[in-house]
């Protein structure tokens, strides 16, 4: 099959739900907004509605539909419902020729899903990873595997996502290995220059952030007091960005509030958020997407976590495994602040996430196949015909 030119930009929608998602998809906005070839337009969920407001600014006035899908108490499966409907609802109003979702919430998930029924090929930007486990994280791991079922490409972020991806019957022409986009938008923010550190001293300085649904509740209120715990060496600086779920603060609040050598801060502006990453010299997380910021900073990462779906910067030396248990916690934390050999060497690991290319890769491939009018799994799925 022979190239041919595009006549006409191709319409591109991109469910948007969490911050994650609009750091992680604001690139490839961006770079669509800057070709001819693509049309984009964004659809935010509201999932996090308030953390993602505060996101919307990196899409330079390209969000086309805002959603009102969140209500207070409300359980994963009424969610999901209430998003494939509305996404759903959309998508026939507008019939894109592409429908793109990154990583794996639920507004992924259901932007994949509403997107398959209506014919309409998918994208997943930051496919295949896999932490082993189907309920860690609850319910990311098993969102991104289902999404890889429904998505016709594939967008690793690094050879091990791909590998995954492959070892799972995925065929190979549908994968391309990018890199992650989160890199991408870290250097464009840090380029601007206009955050602001939330760290004062000139002590060593930790950055923690807590939020997974598997550890709220006891875990987290230990791993609180591990923090409080660290908090009375007096020698560090903690700056705590504290997510605004009531179950996060419920559990933090009582170890964390009025401790001296401790910042309790409401949720970062993105500006603000790189800017106290890059100040930082030491990472405590459960998040994945700091796992990728951090090592490209030379930022040290203790993973307060059971599992990991981003084992390549714990092979790579920029991590650490650590678990939850508050023990292993102040462990590890001051293994390191004490051995600096240690330290230097776990900062000069690099990152494997990236080189901060991943958004050209993406329309690269898209561009080519689109040219072509070679949707990857056309033939495997005779309903997106």
């Amino acid at each position: 099959m022979s190239p041919h030119p595009v006549t006409a930009p191709v319409q591109c929608m991109l469910i948007v739900g969490t911050r994650p998602e609009a750091v992680k998809l604001a690139p490839v906005v961006r770079a669509m907004a800057l070709s001819p070839l693509f049309a984009p337009v964004v659809v935010a969920t509201g999932q996090h509605r308030e953390m993602l407001h505060q996101m919307l600014w990196l899409f330079e006035s390209r969000i086309h539909t805002q959603l009102d899908v969140m209500r207070d108490g409300q359980d994963l499966s009424t969610l999901t419902a209430k998003l494939i409907g509305s996404l759903g609802e959309v998508m026939r109003e507008q019939r894109p020729q592409l429908v793109v979702v990154q990583g794996d919430t639920t507004s992924a998930l259901a932007g994949a899903l509403a997107a398959f029924y209506e014919h309409i090929p998918v994208a997943h930007v930051e496919a295949g990873l896999r932490s082993g486990e189907l309920d860690s994280p609850f319910p990311e791991e098993l969102n991104r595997r289902l999404v890889g079922r429904l998505a016709c490409w594939h967008f690793a972020p690094t050879r091990g996502a791909a590998a995954n991806l492959l070892a799972e019957g995925v065929p190979a022409g549908e994968v391309t290995t990018t890199g992650n986009t989160v890199v991408d938008n870290l250097l464009w923010v840090l380029g601007e220059g206009t955050g602001q550190s939330l760290f004062t001293s000139e002590r060593p300085r930790i950055l923690v952030t807590l939020h997974r649904r598997e550890s709220q509740g006891g875990t987290m209120r230990a791993m609180g007091q591990a923090i409080r715990r660290l908090a009375d060496r007096r020698d560090v600086e903690i700056v705590v960005p504290l997510h605004k779920s009531a179950a996060v603060r419920e559990a933090l609040l009582p170890e964390l509030s009025g401790r001296p050598h401790i910042t309790i801060a409401e949720p970062l502006g993105y500006r603000d958020f790189c800017a106290t990453l890059a100040a930082c010299d030491l990472v405590l997380t459960d998040s994945g997407g700091i796992q990728e910021e951090a090592p490209g900073l030379g930022k040290p990462v203790l993973v307060l976590r059971r599992h990991t779906e981003r084992p390549e910067a714990v092979e790579a030396g920029a991590a650490w495994l650590v678990g939850t248990e508050p023990e292993a916690i102040i462990t590890a934390t001051v293994r390191l602040l004490d051995d600096r050999a240690l330290y230097a060497q776990m900062s000069a690991a690099g990152n494997p996430f990236g080189d901060g290319q991943a958004a050209g890769r993406i329309l690269g491939r898209l561009a080519k196949d689109f040219s072509m009018d070679a949707t990857p799994c056309r033939d495997a799925s005779p309903a997106r015909q």
